[in-house]
């Protein structure tokens, strides 16, 4: 029935409760897999990232929970690793060196004029402050940003899923009404994805905000896209609260359908395969 989830956040970083309790919710929601992939640590303290001095803990809580559930659900281990620089990134050779079942790479962060590190990743009202303050309101120039530092971090890899890829729509589109209808903004995401499928990365279909916006990350007009790429698709929910770790699944699972998808990437026994989607799931062409 394609239940699983490999993009998940727990009280070590900015999620809403235990992991035990994510663990038990994808019991009982009969998945199949479930993964935890907290924010990784970042070299300054953040509100919503994992600090170093709790690595072991999670680790630990989460080969416990792999013993505990064990012919149950399958947890994996994980991290959600932001490109920051060259010298932090999913590549850095302190998250290579971690027991990891695998890595998800994403872009939250961005640097301003002055070289300031700016979230970039905020509701849309408090991304158009920033914009304003951080950028002088050039929108471009953060799209831009955005894509350029999501282009390094595939270059220097360190991971397999890439996170939420072009994230950023919903913020531009809410600040600059049809910029995503714009061919320069078309082409740059086209050629991110192009590039992602090249080198072998998992394409996340992220439904965090299907619910509540109506969007996917990336957005359901390049599935078609992607299909013609040859992409490998993983359908994440990037849950932060138990309730939602199956939000927007079955709608992603059928408008992949739609694009010409029948097989979702799905880990299972260590190792990545192609799963078809559902009959139950997937709608007729």
């Amino acid at each position: 029935m394609n239940q699983t989830n490999y993009h998940s956040h727990c009280t070590y970083c900015d999620g809403r409760a235990d992991m035990a309790t994510f663990a038990r919710w994808a019991r009982a929601k009969g998945f199949s897999a479930y993964g935890f992939s907290s924010h990784a640590p970042l070299p300054f303290p953040t509100a919503w990232t994992m600090e170093w001095d709790r690595m072991d803990d999670y680790l630990a809580e989460l080969n416990r929970l792999k013993r505990r559930y064990e012919g149950a659900v399958e947890l994996y281990a994980a991290l959600e690793i932001d490109y920051l620089n060259d010298e932090w990134n999913p590549a850095s050779e302190w998250f290579q060196a971690l027991s990891l079942d695998y890595r998800i790479g994403s872009v939250h962060l961005l640097y301003d004029a002055k070289g300031n590190v700016v979230d970039g990743d905020l509701p849309a009202p408090k991304f158009a402050k920033m914009v304003l303050q951080h950028f002088q309101g050039d929108i471009e120039a953060v799209v831009k940003q955005y894509f350029d530092r999501a282009n390094r971090m595939l270059q220097l890899g360190g991971f397999q899923i890439l996170g939420h890829a072009d994230k950023v729509h919903y913020n531009a589109e809410w600040y600059s009404p049809h910029i995503v209808e714009q061919q320069w903004y078309v082409d740059m995401v086209q050629a991110h994805l192009a590039e992602a499928v090249r080198q072998g990365y998992f394409i996340e279909i992220n439904t965090k905000a299907y619910d509540d916006l109506g969007v996917f990350y990336p957005d359901k007009h390049y599935f078609s896209f992607l299909h013609a790429l040859g992409a490998r698709v993983v359908v994440n929910s990037d849950a932060h609260y138990p309730d939602r770790i199956e939000s927007g699944r079955t709608s992603a699972l059928q408008a992949l359908s739609r694009a010409g998808f029948s097989h979702v990437a799905e880990l299972h026994n260590g190792k990545w395969s192609d799963v078809p989607i559902a009959p139950s799931v997937s709608v007729l062409l």
